[in-house]
């Protein structure tokens, strides 16, 4: 598991995107305190950015340093290794499920298909870094859906608008991989390059 720091600081360091509690009020508060009393920070060397980028990363999905280093050797492989990377962390289970909305964050979605919960394929699945495969149907086990983890958040699971790639039908609780996640730097909070250039040093 990720080693568990302070929430706010983390927030600070790699992007309030990494925990939904730094995207609240509250959050944005503590930081406009801080700007007050800001101090320039030291200019970071072409090794900080990289490290910091593979810090987004690793915090945004929630997966240990090996993990993410298998991904990376892995994508390499590829002849587009930023876009087979992307899709190697959306199309973990946990992620998906995340995605889907049927879980507000990463966590809770890694929670959800650990404690059997998820079924893909009409199969159940405990493990929150299975892959997915395009065609794949991700849905609440059918014993699971009544508990309250589903029903007090039955209109917020409604009106969630998935990604473009993903189809969810909100009464059935299910939801079909309809395409592979293409990778656009310009609207993702972190910078695959540097992670590729941080682990190939």
């Amino acid at each position: 598991m990720v080693k568990r720091k302070p929430i706010y600081k983390l927030g600070r360091k790699l992007g309030a995107f990494v925990h939904e509690k730094c995207q609240t009020q509250k959050f944005a508060l503590s930081e406009a305190r801080k700007n007050k009393n800001f101090r320039r920070r030291v200019a970071l060397s072409d090794y900080g950015k990289q490290l910091l980028e593979k810090q987004k990363v690793r915090f945004a999905f929630g997966i240990t340093e090996k993990q993410l280093r298998r991904y990376v050797h892995e994508s390499m492989k590829s002849e587009d290794t930023n876009t087979e990377l992307y899709r190697k962390l959306q199309m973990r289970l946990d992620s998906v499920v995340h995605l889907l909305g049927l879980a507000p964050t990463q966590p809770a979605a890694r929670q959800l298909v650990s404690h059997g919960h998820i079924t893909v394929n009409g199969r159940k699945v405990t493990i929150p870094s299975y892959a997915c495969k395009k065609g794949d149907i991700v849905a609440v086990r059918e014993g699971s859906k009544q508990k309250a983890v589903f029903a007090l958040r039955a209109e917020e699971i409604a009106s969630f608008t998935p990604e473009s790639w993903l189809s969810f039908d909100a009464k059935k609780l299910s939801g079909k991989i309809e395409k592979l996640p293409d990778y656009d730097p310009t609207s993702t909070p972190f910078d695959l390059k540097a992670v590729f250039e941080f682990y190939t040093k």
